[in-house]
């Protein structure tokens, strides 16, 4: 682990969990965002989310989940939908305490991973993707 690593600036594992519990309570109950979890364990993801960042943050190296560019190839995310999730995170990390400063740096690392989940079109979509594959494409919701 890094001395004075972004995972120490912001309270170790501990925010980290709390974090990334409130944020996916939040992301299940979307009426948009969620459904692109329906039917996966909200405990599971929370974990694999938080370890991932872990790692990035400069904390211990435990991760051992699919890389974002293949676990997310199946699902058409946009822009507004990455907007979206990023907002609700931005939201989440104010409510649990972080400064501003603190937001930023953790928003930015997060965004540093836009280009491997956003499709640019969905006929770039269907094109990185395999026939076989079971695609997952959510529209935005009537509001």
């Amino acid at each position: 682990m890094k001395k004075n690593s972004l995972f120490e600036q912001v309270g170790g594992l501990a925010t980290l969990e709390k974090v990334h519990k409130e944020f996916y309570d939040k992301i299940y109950a979307h009426p948009w965002l969620g459904l692109f979890f329906e039917g996966h364990d909200q405990t599971a993801i929370e974990g694999r989310q938080t370890s991932f960042m872990a790692e990035k943050f400069g904390g211990p190296k435990t991760y051992m989940g699919k890389p974002p560019k293949s676990s997310h190839r199946a699902l058409y995310i946009t822009d507004e939908l990455f907007d979206l999730r990023q907002a609700i995170l931005d939201e989440t990390l104010a409510e649990v305490g972080l400064n501003k400063e603190l937001r930023a740096k953790w928003l930015r690392i997060d965004e540093a991973f836009r280009s491997h989940i956003v499709k640019k079109s969905i006929a770039d979509f269907y094109h990185t993707t395999w026939h076989y594959e079971q695609r997952v494409i959510h529209p935005k919701p009537s509001e």
